[in-house]
């Protein structure tokens, strides 16, 4: 039996396949451009409240789910999704042009972020539990008793991403996340890749089903564009949003979810272009420096997954300097040496084509190196250009991010330059340093401004590949998202779907379970002001 064979073509809600009104729309095999069966069909905006009253429906049991069930879950939609895990890949294989690696260990990922999800539900950390007990004779006014905690904050909308068909999308980094939380999900599947969508959906709706929970707690719906994307957002069931994508349908998703008659948050993570500074240090070879293996690691990054990572570097900072004259004749010849790789869609492929026809007509702007197209469509060559600092002051163009893989290397003179190119940087996702304790000095002046500009700062590392764990932030100041102080990847993401209660002077009996003076689920809890593990407080 073939991958297509198995698909059925239609949205999955609560647990239940639903034909869509509003026409169909087929992938595309982006290596050849031929279309991939099944057609699937679209809902239309009126159908999409089968999906966000489900999740309505499935909120008070969900929310309230205690931790070991709730972990069982996530990690039986993890088990489920390794089981599928051979026609997974093989569909997104076709969907996407990414190679079975890649997409190998972009499901080991997702399954990874599922079960840390688990962890962390069993911890109960997130719940952020704070008590201020009692003080009846304290003076001059007695105190009452305050107990905090962080409650779901209901259904969440969650946008599919192109480039991740796995880790960032369907069962990816903001579903787990939201789930995670206690919030039911509602997913738009992306237009690229809706049959890994449907294998993927149907992994987490058959866990909602076999765990007994609420059908509600996840549907998957396909749809016509920002049509329907825009009625989900500004469904008043859904009270928050996660979406991947570009600064514009990022933002479009923002004002619609601003405008409703009550707004809701949308983490949008959406353009960077991941600034590496190579400070001199880092080219000296008495310093241990090989240039020609640090301008292959950086044409490595800038061309991985042939340049469709939103942590790629489009920007580089050389020193104009006769060793930086060296590493960019360096950057020239692995930018030579590269293949292109076919890219997702082809209008991701055009789109990539008009950046770097834009980017290479402007005044200042000089090739420094460009590769072979590879042997399928859309997989155009690499390509590197280099400018000075002035020219890349004085033209925000420079600046824009090229979804592929494209690069530009800004030389600098100085210091002084140096910090007034960084300076002029947007909000990134990432901001990398390459030096030795020679540099010191000039990185001491660099970090603070980076501080204020990146969510993420590397040192000697390439900014492409993101561990998923409890430290790590993917986020960064606009634009790199629409929400600078969350992120996107690791545990912390889970807060984005939270918001504190204080209960104050509530009788024990009406109390919830994470609050009550007996501590039933054994939570590590905030007790005036001190952190007690897994203990109730002494009888108030």
């Amino acid at each position: 039996m073939t991958v297509t064979a198995v698909l059925a073509g239609h949205s999955i809600v609560a647990g239940e396949p639903l034909v869509g009104a509003a026409g169909t729309a087929v992938a595309h095999d982006p290596a050849t451009d031929e279309p991939l069966e099944p057609a699937y069909s679209l809902l239309a905006v009126d159908q999409l409240a089968h999906a966000t009253a489900a999740a309505e429906e499935a909120f008070a049991s969900f929310s309230a789910l205690a931790p070991e069930p709730h972990a069982r879950f996530l990690e039986r939609a993890a088990e489920n999704l390794e089981a599928a895990g051979s026609a997974i890949v093989a569909r997104a294989m076709q969907e996407t042009g990414l190679p079975e690696a890649r997409l190998t260990g972009e499901l080991a990922r997702t399954t990874g972020q599922l079960r840390l999800f688990a962890a962390v539900v069993r911890q109960g950390d997130h719940r952020g539990v704070r008590v201020d007990p009692a003080r009846p004779d304290r003076a001059p006014l007695p105190r009452a008793d305050i107990r905090q905690r962080q409650v779901p904050v209901g259904p969440v909308a969650v946008f599919g991403a192109s480039n991740f068909p796995l880790a960032f999308s369907v069962a990816g980094g903001d579903t787990a996340s939201a789930l995670a939380a206690g919030c039911p999900v509602v997913v738009k599947a992306h237009g690229a890749h809706p049959g890994t969508g449907e294998l993927v959906g149907r992994a987490v709706a058959d866990a909602v089903a076999a765990e007994g929970l609420h059908p509600g707690v996840f549907s998957l719906v396909y749809g016509p564009g920002a049509q329907v994307g825009r009625a989900l957002v500004t469904d008043p069931a859904i009270r928050a949003v996660g979406f991947t994508g570009s600064r514009s349908g990022g933002l479009a998703l923002v004002a619609a979810a601003a405008a409703r008659p009550v707004p809701i948050p949308v983490y949008a993570e959406m353009s960077s272009v991941n600034p590496v500074v190579v400070l001199p240090g880092a080219l000296d070879p008495d310093e241990g420096a090989d240039v020609d293996a640090l301008a292959a690691a950086y044409l490595a990054s800038v061309t991985g997954s042939s340049g469709q990572l939103c942590t790629a570097p489009g920007i580089l900072l050389a020193p104009r300097s006769e060793r930086g004259d060296a590493f960019v004749d360096a950057v020239r010849r692995a930018a030579e040496a590269a293949t292109g790789q076919t890219m997702l869609t082809a209008g991701i492929a055009r789109a990539w084509h008009d950046g770097v026809d834009a980017l290479g007509a402007q005044d200042g702007v000089e090739a420094a190196g460009t590769g072979t197209p590879g042997a399928t469509r859309n997989a155009p060559a690499p390509s590197v250009f280099v400018a000075d600092v002035a020219t890349f002051l004085a033209n925000p163009v420079l600046e824009a991010e090229i979804f592929g893989a494209a690069s530009l290397v800004v030389r600098y003179s100085g210091d002084d330059e140096l910090l007034a190119a960084v300076g002029r940087l947007e909000g990134q996702l990432t901001a990398t340093l390459h030096l030795t304790e020679a540099d010191a000095a000039t990185a001491r002046r660099l970090l603070p401004v980076l501080e204020r500009k990146a969510g993420r700062i590397l040192a000697n590392g390439w900014p492409t590949g993101v561990e998923v764990g409890h430290a790590m932030v993917h986020g960064g100041p606009f634009p790199a998202t629409s929400d600078g102080r969350t992120t996107s990847v690791g545990t912390l993401a889970i807060d984005r779907f939270l918001r504190p209660v204080a209960y104050q002077g509530l009788p024990d009996y009406l109390l919830p379970e994470p609050v009550r003076p007996d501590n039933p689920w054994r939570l590590t809890r905030r007790v005036d002001g001190v952190l007690r593990a897994a203990e109730t407080e002494a009888a108030r």
